[in-house]
C-alpha cells in the first residue's frame, strides 16, 4: 500500500481523538436506536444562540461593505479597533492597566494563537508541562513543531495544579507551562493562591535562564463560572504571562474561529516575541482572523449570553449523576463534570454506557484514566430524559 502520509500524521489517525471516535459512534448509535434514544454528552459545542444584539451588529457589518476593503485583509496581528477595543477588555480584566493593542494578537480561535504560539517559541526537543487530565488538542498542537507535552497529574480532590510536582518536572528543556481555567475536562477554577504559585515558579525558574519557561494560560471559559467562583487573573503576576482566549463560547460565536493572544506589556522583548507570533500567524496559512468575526467581535465584547441556562443545566446534570450514584468534584466552571467510572476501566465503562444509549468520553483522552467526560452543553430535556440510562447502566455494570 502506497504511504500517502507523513508518518507522526498516519500515527495520529491510528490512535485519534476519543472525543471523535464518540462522535462517529453516536452517528451509528443513532441510525440502530434512533436519535430520541440517544444521550450525546460529548461534545463541547455551545447550543445556546448568539446575544440577540448579533443580528443588528451584522447589518451594521453589512452597511459598512462600501467602505474599500471592507472584507479585506486586515493586519496578520488582527484589525485595530478589534485590537484596541479588547486591549481595553482584558486590561481590566487582567489587572493590566498598561496593556494596549500591541499587545495584542487576534487569531483564529484560542486554537489558532495556541498553535502560533508554540511554533514561534518552540525547538524540536523542547517540553511543555501541563496539569492532567488536559485538552486532548495540546499534545498535537505542540508536537506539530517537534516540542513535546509533559503531562503532570493534578490534585486529584480538586483537580487544580499540584505546583509542587510541576517544578519536580522542569528540566532544562521546559519551555512553556500551561494550564487551563475554568478546566475542560473537569470544570476547575484554580485558586488566586494556585495561580500564584505557578507564576512565582516560573520567575524562580526564569531567574537563571536565557531562554524563559512561559506562563500560558488558555481561557475560553473564563466567562462561565458557578456559585461566585472567580476566575483569576494571570497577566498580571509574571512578566512571562501568556493568555489565550476566544468568543466560541461566550459569544457563541464557535463557528466565526476569533481568539486572541495577550502577553504581559512588560515581557522583556514583548515586541519581538509578538512580532514572532504575528510572522507565524501569516505563515501557518492562518494569515489573519476572520473579519467579519472580528468586526462581529467588536461590537459584542460587552455583551454575554444567558448563563443562567448553563446554571441549571449543570444542577439537572448533577441530579441526573447523584440518583445514579456516580461520584464526581463539583465543576465550578465551563459546561463540563468529570466524574469516576465504576472499577477504574474509563473505556469499559464507557461502552456500557453506550450500550445504553449514553454518550461520554473516557478520562483516559484527557490524560486521565478512571473518569468520563459529560458536557451538559446540551438541550435540558435531553440531560433530564437520561436519568434512566445512567441508573439502568449503573445497575447492570
Amino acid at each position: 500500500m502506497a504511504k500517502m502520509l507523513a508518518d507522526g500524521i498516519a500515527a495520529a489517525m491510528g490512535s485519534s481523538s476519543w472525543i471523535r471516535r464518540m462522535f462517529e459512534a453516536g452517528a451509528e448509535l443513532r441510525k440502530e436506536i434512533g436519535a430520541e434514544n440517544v444521550f450525546d454528552f460529548s461534545l463541547g459545542n455551545p447550543d445556546l444562540p448568539p446575544p440577540r444584539e448579533a443580528a443588528a451588529a451584522l447589518h451594521e457589518i453589512a452597511d459598512a461593505l462600501g467602505e474599500p476593503r471592507a472584507l479585506g485583509y486586515p493586519s496578520n496581528a488582527g484589525w485595530m479597533p478589534f485590537r484596541e477595543a479588547l486591549a481595553a477588555k482584558l486590561a481590566r480584566e487582567q489587572n493590566v492597566p498598561g496593556l494596549e493593542a500591541k499587545h495584542v494578537i487576534a487569531s483564529c480561535g484560542a486554537a489558532g494563537a495556541l498553535v502560533s504560539f508554540f511554533r514561534a517559541v518552540l525547538n524540536p526537543g523542547d517540553e511543555v508541562l501541563v496539569p492532567s487530565p488536559y485538552f486532548v488538542e495540546y499534545g498535537s498542537y505542540c508536537g506539530h513543531f517537534g516540542g513535546k507535552l509533559i503531562p503532570v497529574p493534578a490534585n486529584g480532590a480538586t483537580f487544580e495544579a499540584d505546583v509542587a510536582a510541576l517544578e519536580a518536572a522542569i528540566t532544562p528543556n521546559t519551555r512553556a507551562i500551561m494550564f487551563n481555567s475554568p478546566n475542560n475536562p473537569t470544570g476547575c477554577v484554580y485558586s488566586e493562591a494556585t495561580v500564584k504559585a505557578l507564576a512565582a515558579l516560573v520567575d524562580k525558574v526564569n531567574a537563571g535562564r536565557e531562554r524563559p519557561v512561559f506562563l500560558v494560560s488558555d481561557e475560553p471559559y473564563r466567562f462561565l463560572t458557578y456559585g461566585g467562583a472567580k476566575v483569576a487573573s494571570v497577566l498580571d503576576k509574571t512578566p512571562y504571562a501568556v493568555v489565550l482566549g476566544s468568543f466560541s463560547k461566550s459569544l457563541s460565536l464557535a463557528g466565526e474561529r476569533v481568539g486572541y493572544l495577550a502577553v504581559n506589556p512588560s515581557m522583556p522583548d514583548a515586541a519581538a516575541f509578538l512580532a514572532g507570533v504575528t510572522l507565524t500567524t501569516r505563515t501557518l496559512g492562518y494569515v489573519n482572523a476572520p473579519i467579519v468575526g472580528q468586526r462581529l467581535a467588536t461590537r459584542l465584547l460587552d455583551c454575554g449570553i444567558d448563563l443562567g441556562i448553563y446554571e441549571e443545566r449543570r444542577a439537572k446534570m448533577l441530579a441526573v449523576l447523584d440518583a445514579a450514584g456516580l461520584e464526581y468534584v463539583r465543576p465550578q466552571g465551563a459546561f463540563y463534570v468529570f466524574p469516576k467510572t465504576p472499577g477504574g476501566d474509563d473505556v469499559k465503562f464507557v461502552g456500557h454506557l453506550m450500550k445504553h444509549g449514553v454518550l461520554a468520553v473516557p478520562g483516559s483522552g484527557f490524560g486521565m484514566a478512571g473518569h468520563m467526560r459529560l458536557s451538559y452543553s446540551v438541550e435540558t430535556d435531553v440531560i433530564e430524559r437520561s436519568a434512566g440510562a445512567f441508573k439502568r447502566a449503573m445497575e447492570t455494570f
